[in-house]
């Protein structure tokens, strides 16, 4: 039997993560700044519902949970809940053994059926996890004792230890629930750094340390996750004094930085920025090519300039940021003549009102994007208008929410800095989970399933260029940035770390908040 070793770390090696989230208060007592160094209060955005086995996007998933792995500040993958693992490559076998005395929040032990019982959770569909996609070459799930636990799997699949830093799940809470409606998901209970002690839905999460917290005992008392979904306001709210840190645009950041009393950090990410098209609308389901022809239209660098000041960085592809790059593909740079002629070669004529038509339609789509986001917003305008210039009828729209069936087109976000497979598999390939546009390309699918089943990185290498190639040749978005990330915090917080790449909606700056202080 061939036995590969993935890691032994000490737990002074690792923290993990966590993102947007709220504070306390309500319409008699509003959640200030800390003032005593023992309470962090942070601007996010806000929640309804909190469990890591259904919901992606938020790192305050990671506040109060933890997984089997983590990542650190380099986004390497380190031991968490389990202290070590190991695959053995014929069974297709991960064996993972955890730590002793590990507890929830609630004082109960955390043992290998909770893992089992999360990862089941995640591959059960009637959960709709938005996460199912990460999970699907899991086979069986056997739990010889309580401290460890086997994952076969029914092919190789090398991201899979990226995939194991999910927050495990309390089965005695959730055992024979309706997981999708449980009162569990208002009311989380992990074992990460913090528990949470308050939920003033709309207002604020409040959490205190855990004390029991398997990285050691967190050094600030309390952190509150006050809910301010509107970007400028959060910037109005720190300098006020109602919050210590957020996550705020380019804009409020240059304004911040001459605030003494703030520092601000701008952290690169891969968290990039997209006009994804609605294969699924009637109008790109018939004229699928406009995705590729368009990409051209798209002053990319005018909008890094304009929109993000500059913090950011041209997009092109998914892989942008990481070693999987293929800096030989088509980068789809400014050219509006040559869009304009792929246009008419596919049978396009600008009319008398100076905008494109064929067969009778108009061409003419609305660009949407979340009110609350006002990066999005200003992108989703700026796009609009450069197609307008070229004799394309698109026009930008805010909307409180996204109507992924039924709009034309919106601004999206996705990237991670960690393995090539996330947000590649499951966001291009066919019925994927996370694949919201409808697109689909049968070469992308071929290439993405064998790279996540490769583990010569030579072979990946190719085979993920191989996926950018592909989507040049049909695109399912048009890149555009991929968006730095600036958080400005009271100068009295110690340890960020500002050198890490942070993921998609910035997730990451919180990795190590077990170790930060408040002066």
């Amino acid at each position: 039997m061939k036995k590969i070793l993935c890691m032994m770390l000490t737990a002074a090696l690792m923290m993990g993560a966590m993102t947007m989230a709220a504070g306390c208060g309500d319409e008699k007592e509003q959640v200030q700044g800390s003032e005593t160094g023992s309470t962090l209060v942070y601007g996010s955005q806000d929640y309804t519902a909190i469990n890591p086995a259904l919901f992606e996007h938020g790192e305050i998933n990671a506040l109060l949970f933890a997984g089997l792995t983590a990542h650190n500040g380099d986004n390497q993958v380190i031991p968490a809940l389990a202290e070590d693992w190991g695959f053995d490559e014929d069974t297709m076998t991960w064996t993972f053994h955890l730590r002793e005395g590990l507890v929830f929040h609630d004082g109960e032990p955390l043992t290998s059926a909770d893992v089992k019982f999360t990862l089941e959770s995640i591959l059960d569909e009637k959960n709709q996890s938005e996460i199912i996609s990460n999970y699907t070459d899991i086979e069986e799930i056997s739990c010889p004792d309580e401290l460890t636990v086997n994952i076969k799997l029914s092919q190789v699949n090398v991201a899979f230890p990226d995939y194991m830093t999910i927050g495990i799940l309390p089965a005695h809470l959730l055992e024979g629930k309706d997981m999708a409606t449980s009162d569990f998901n208002q009311n989380p209970v992990g074992a990460g750094p913090y528990k949470m002690v308050d939920w003033d839905m709309g207002q604020s999460i409040t959490m205190e340390r855990f004390d029991a917290y398997y990285g050691g005992t967190p050094n600030i008392e309390k952190v509150v996750f006050k809910i301010v979904p509107d970007t400028d306001a959060r910037a109005m709210q720190l300098e006020a004094g109602e919050i210590d840190m957020a996550q705020v645009t380019a804009k409020s950041a240059q304004n911040l930085k001459e605030n003494q009393d703030f520092q601000v950090y701008g952290m690169e990410t891969a968290d990039y920025r997209a006009i994804a098209y609605n294969f699924n609308h009637p109008f790109f389901a018939k004229h699928p090519q406009l995705a590729t022809i368009l990409s051209y239209a798209i002053d990319r660098q005018a909008i890094v300039e304009s929109v993000l000041l500059g913090e950011g960085t041209a997009a092109y592809s998914p892989l942008q940021k990481g070693p999987y790059n293929d800096e030989g593909i088509e980068k789809f740079s400014y050219d509006p003549e040559r869009c304009k002629e792929l246009l008419e070669e596919g049978g396009w004529t600008l009319g008398a009102g100076g905008f494109y038509e064929k067969d009778g339609e108009e061409l003419a789509f609305t660009i949407a994007a979340m009110a609350d986001d006002q990066v999005r917003v200003d992108m989703a305008i700026m796009c609009a208008n450069q197609l307008q210039q070229i004799g394309v009828n698109a026009t930008a729209e805010t909307r409180p929410s996204l109507d992924w069936g039924g709009q034309f087109a919106c601004i999206i976000g996705w990237g991670s800095p960690f393995d090539p497979d996330d947000h590649t598999y499951k966001v291009f390939s066919s019925d994927a989970g996370d694949n919201y546009t409808d697109y689909s390309n049968q070469a992308v699918d071929q290439l993405l399933t064998q790279a996540r089943h490769t583990e010569d990185d030579g072979e990946r290498k190719a085979l993920y260029a191989g996926f950018q190639q592909e989507l040049t040749k049909a695109m399912p978005y048009t890149f555009i940035a991929y968006v730095d990330a600036s958080y400005a915090m009271k100068k009295n917080i110690r340890g960020i770390t500002e050198e890490t790449v942070l993921g998609h909606h910035g997730v990451g700056v919180f990795w190590n908040i077990a170790e930060w202080t408040i002066e």
